[in-house]
């Protein structure tokens, strides 16, 4: 390719403005990862930043209702392990779910606000909270599966365009 033709392409295709943004994939279920990122992002958006949370496989269970999903054999397999965000547990000492219980006595003796009221609160601050299309298809979730303040069922390519104007970017 020539030299000027590599100039014009570098031309026409200009890099997105960055902008006080943050965009998060949240991946895991786990209740101390989904702490972190609601933290974040009521931290950020409180902070003046636009925050888009991108809840995909395992995140999922953070923006699910408490009902089950699933047509097929595997999707009702799968449902029994899907919670909602009161029913999910720790990353780590989970105990059968008596690590849940036990870090929620914990938090709430030191003042930690509840992942329900975390998530609540990211909402109210205007948190945008997309769900993945394909993980929810794979996992047999549909949109009404979901609670009302996710904004919208999207693809891959809608949360890197996202992505691609934030300031900051993690994955969770």
């Amino acid at each position: 390719m020539a030299l000027e033709q590599t100039a014009e392409l570098s031309l026409t295709h200009s890099e997105p403005q960055v902008q006080n943004r943050l965009s998060m994939v949240v991946f895991s279920g786990d209740m101390d990862r989904l702490m972190a990122a609601f933290i974040i992002a009521t931290g950020a958006a409180a902070s003046g930043m636009e925050v888009t949370m991108f809840f995909t496989f395992w995140g999922l269970q953070a923006i699910k209702k408490r009902t089950s999903t699933g047509r097929s054999l595997f999707g009702r397999m799968l449902s029994v392990f899907l919670k909602d965000i009161t029913g999910v547990g720790p990353s780590k000492m989970n105990f059968g779910g008596l690590g849940r219980w036990m870090f929620k006595k914990m938090m709430k003796a030191h003042n930690v606000t509840p992942l329900p009221e975390l998530r609540k609160l990211a909402a109210e601050l205007g948190v945008r909270m997309l769900a993945c299309q394909m993980s929810m298809e794979v996992m047999e979730i549909r949109r009404e599966d979901l609670i009302d303040e996710v904004q919208d069922v999207v693809g891959v390519a809608t949360f890197l365009e996202e992505a691609s104007r934030s300031k900051i970017t993690l994955f969770i």
